[in-house]
């Protein structure tokens, strides 16, 4: 996984309440179990007009925030099903940082599984945030989370609290699997033991 430790990038408006995982990525694109390519499908039934064609007034298909990196949305962000594909297609998409005044409890644990911050801000800092956003990439917004800090294009700066596991595992960029791998000499020794006194339980 990615480290996340200080990112500079365009924020993209989304003043939407109840943005559930189905509109993040809708379930025709969940066949798959690879985590890249979903990017494209991203807000598909927003993102795009019935021919296919790109709906131009979406915010993330107009040239300001085509590229961004930092999402800002409104309350319970995330909710609807515990569908894993929705920080894969944000995190495919170039999303790694989403800031909201709340965010669904399934979806919120997803995203520090695979290296996106969620920021939980009082409504009053989202509507900052949000103000910054809306002036597009002649405006971008830094996420520091060693600081855990956001600052904005005019200096202006917001703290925002984070779990200290959670940000360790972010700047450290390890998952379950890489938190695991931490104890690989230990696991070793175990096994190694193992072996030796009951060779008949792992084959050797």
């Amino acid at each position: 996984m990615t480290p996340f430790t200080t990112m500079t990038g365009v924020a993209a408006p989304l003043p939407m309440i109840n943005v559930d995982t189905d509109m993040i990525i809708p379930k025709q694109f969940l066949k798959t179990i690879k985590r890249t390519g979903l990017g494209i499908n991203l807000f598909h039934e927003m993102r795009y007009a019935d021919d296919g064609s790109e709906a131009g007034d979406f915010v993330l298909n107009r040239p300001a925030w085509r590229h961004a990196t930092i999402l800002v949305a409104g309350a319970n962000f995330g909710c609807g099903s515990s569908r894993e594909h929705a920080p894969w297609a944000l995190l495919d998409f170039g999303i790694r940082c989403i800031i909201a005044p709340s965010f669904a409890d399934i979806f919120y644990n997803n995203c520090f599984k695979n290296g996106i911050l969620p920021v939980v801000l009082p409504q009053a800092d989202v509507d900052k945030v949000m103000d910054d956003a809306m002036r597009g990439a002649n405006a971008t917004v830094t996420v520091d989370l060693e600081a855990q800090e956001i600052r904005g294009p005019d200096g202006g700066v917001i703290r925002f609290d984070i779990d200290p596991f959670r940000k360790h595992c972010l700047l450290n960029g390890l998952d379950d699997i890489g938190l695991t791998l931490q104890h690989a000499p230990a696991i070793d020794a175990y096994e190694e033991t193992l072996r030796k006194a009951r060779p008949w339980l792992i084959g050797a």
